[in-house]
């Protein structure tokens, strides 16, 4: 186990970002009469898993970014301008058309899910001795995991269930098309098979954690969306299979990188070294989750004020005009999260150091 790709010790990788939505898969699969029979999301279940993982999971961005001195001294200009930019261009797209807002963000958003899932792969691949032809194949089967349930809920119409909310997507109706695409991507799902099949017999190894990845996301993508035609269910395996393995990404990341010369006597520094540091870099992130949701239920969607902070504030009646601010402003660490992550995971020597200055491969210690 401990010669597999992994990015920090084996039991971390697997309990954080191998088996949250293989977990999630089987839970559903366990009680499928409470998914088929749920109408919508309880508030507790909208707690835990929208604010306590969906929304928390952004705000993890901090600590590769703003929290980090050195990284944000180096990368000041960027740190600054993709906010910046990308409140102005909300405000403006908010105030041409709120849906076509919804629906700009809706499709960062998927990009941002898909790449992640590539990412991943490209990580678990990074000691791999493959040729060109092998690579491409995992790309076209990571991307077909993550599109072609996409394209499904495209081509066959709503589902019971949306990104943001109703509307958000762009939808086309075509059994013509969606048969192809169906076609397509059994016919990927054999190319990957071969390929690894042909990999494994004359390497006489598998590499674990790839094949996990690209199980699970082929699994949760496709029932959470494909299959299953519930919102609790999407929900679910969307959530969970995105926000905690990225969470357990960047807490992996810290506790490879904060012990460096110059990264000393900082929150950071305290968070990743101490034995409780895992509680508060929970903590925080679980605070901003709240507030951010609270201001939500305050100013826009007033839904849930039960289990929020604002059970006990009379709700605000904001003109649309002034919506035109708010609105692009709550979803501005949203927006600066989908964006920031395409550029700090490429940032040069701050990027994760996978192996030592001789070449060798190494493990972290997480």
């Amino acid at each position: 186990m401990s010669r597999q790709p992994w990015m920090g010790k084996p039991v971390t990788d697997i309990l954080f970002i191998q088996l949250p939505p293989l977990l999630s898969l089987l839970f559903i699969f366990l009680f499928p009469s409470f998914f088929h029979s749920a109408a919508g999301m309880s508030d507790a279940g909208w707690l835990v898993l929208i604010v306590l993982v969906d929304v928390s999971h952004v705000y993890t961005t901090l600590y590769r970014t703003y929290f980090d001195k050195h990284i944000y001294r180096k990368q000041k200009a960027i740190l600054t301008a993709i906010p910046a930019a990308g409140f102005v261009a909300g405000v403006i797209l908010y105030a041409m058309n709120p849906l076509f807002f919804w629906r700009i963000l809706a499709y960062v958003a998927v990009f941002h899910f898909v790449r992640q899932q590539y990412g991943f792969v490209r990580v678990y691949s990074r000691q791999e001795a493959a040729g060109v032809i092998n690579k491409r194949v995992d790309a076209i089967a990571v991307y077909t995991a993550t599109l072609y349930p996409l394209l499904y809920w495209h081509l066959s119409g709503p589902r019971n269930f949306n990104w943001f909310l109703k509307g958000d997507f762009v939808y086309y109706p075509s059994p013509v098309l969606l048969d192809i695409a169906t076609g397509l991507y059994v016919l990927v799902i054999a190319l990957y098979i071969v390929k690894e099949t042909v990999m494994i017999t004359r390497s006489k190894t598998i590499n674990l954690p790839r094949n996990g990845i690209m199980a699970g996301t082929f699994l949760s993508w496709y029932f959470g969306i494909v299959y299953f035609n519930g919102d609790l269910v999407f929900t679910l395996l969307n959530v969970i299979g995105h926000g905690i393995p990225y969470m357990a990404l960047v807490w992996i990341h810290g506790r490879r990188n904060m012990p460096q010369p110059g990264r000393n006597g900082s929150l950071l520094q305290w968070v990743y070294q101490k034995r409780a540091g895992i509680f508060v870099f929970l903590l925080i992130v679980l605070f901003f989750a709240l507030m951010e949701e609270s201001l939500w239920d305050l100013f826009v969607w007033k839904e849930h004020d039960t289990v929020l902070l604002t059970a006990w504030i009379p709700h605000v009646n904001v003109p649309h005009e002034l919506l035109a601010f708010i609105v692009p402003a709550l979803a501005l660490p949203q927006i600066t999260h989908y964006i920031l992550d395409g550029f700090i995971w490429k940032i040069g020597k701050d990027n994760f150091r996978w192996s030592n200055e001789k070449g060798e491969s190494s493990v972290a210690t997480v």
